[in-house]
């Protein structure tokens, strides 16, 4: 086939698309109330990462005197592209259409996105003050970090709890999507997926994180210190949407570590105060404080398959 060829089979390609969206209506967003930007989303989130950075991200050479005008060019465009995407989804999940070019009966999302984000604005503080302890337990938890400069800069865990604290704050307003675009694109960046809807304690350390997963309703104490390959996860996952709203996902508590590929499922597993859960251990059951719970340790078996005059060891664990 040549290029006019090509170009000639065009029509029947298109053609047969259209007929796949209309059998398959399930994946497509046709005739329906608009979805909000991830891209514009994902730019606020670069934004906010300068609020809670300022320095480190974005403009440099910030000083005491000039950080106050630097923040306040930060909130004025973090406002309008907030407001812009909380009332998109806002609208869409009351299936708000347009009309026009304008939204029809949006005026009471309007207000409430306005609302969203004063409040928003108004936790950041504590937010900061969360992702500070965050830091420290990051430097103190890993001797190869030189400063909190580094784990600023270079740790996966600690982009991805910043972005989840955030999401949780909208999660918690009651805006839909936003929160889990928000994390699912920290999920993109660093293999770590923490679920907005999770709520995680002071000092909250994930070393390392690649394939990390935390569930909507886990509950995570302060002090818990985390490997990378954990999951905190639902007990039951086959029943899908019969579990929503339920508490599906465990709790662990103060001062807990949990070492890397270990497994832990179901809303009423507890694991805690004081626990170390050894790697690569898959727990449905609650654990009580100050234990420690670790696989069963390894057996090596050797078998000689040398030839003669060969110098070959095998084994298998």
């Amino acid at each position: 086939m040549d290029c006019k060829q090509l170009n000639t089979h065009l029509p029947d390609v298109v053609s047969a698309m259209v007929g796949s969206i209309e059998r398959e209506p399930g994946i497509q967003h046709l005739n329906r109330v608009l979805l909000p930007s991830r891209n514009a989303i994902i730019e606020a989130l670069e934004l906010l990462r300068q609020l809670m950075y300022p320095g480190y991200y974005g403009k440099q050479s910030l000083t005491s005197q000039n950080v106050q005008f630097r923040i306040g060019e930060l909130v004025r465009e973090l406002s309008d592209v907030l407001y812009e995407q909380v009332r998109c989804c806002l609208r869409y999940r009351r299936q708000i259409p347009e009309k026009n070019g304008q939204h029809a009966n949006g005026g009471e999302c309007d207000g409430e996105a306005a609302d969203v984000v004063a409040v928003f604005f108004e936790r950041l503080p504590a937010v900061r003050q969360l992702l500070a302890k965050d830091i420290q337990a990051a430097f103190d938890g890993d001797p190869a970090a030189q400063s909190t400069d580094e784990t600023i800069f270079c740790y996966p865990g600690v982009f991805a709890i910043t972005v989840q604290r955030l999401a949780h704050e909208l999660y918690n307003l009651g805006t839909p999507l936003m929160p889990r675009i928000m994390t699912e694109h920290a999920h993109s960046l660093t293999g770590i997926d923490i679920h907005p809807g999770a709520k995680l304690g002071e000092r909250f350390f994930i070393d390392h994180g690649t394939g990390v997963v935390i569930g909507e309703t886990t509950e995570i104490g302060n002090n818990v210190k985390v490997y990378q390959g954990v999951t905190l996860g639902a007990l039951a996952p086959a029943y899908g949407q019969q579990l929503r709203g339920q508490k599906r996902h465990p709790t662990i508590q103060d001062n807990v570590t949990i070492y890397a590929g270990a497994t832990i499922l179901g809303g009423e597993t507890i694991i805690g105060e004081g626990s170390t859960i050894g790697g690569n251990v898959f727990i449905t059951a609650s654990v009580a404080p100050r234990n420690q719970v670790s696989a069963e340790q390894p057996k090596l078996k050797y078998r000689d398959r040398r030839k003669p005059g060969e110098m070959v060891i095998d084994f298998q664990i």
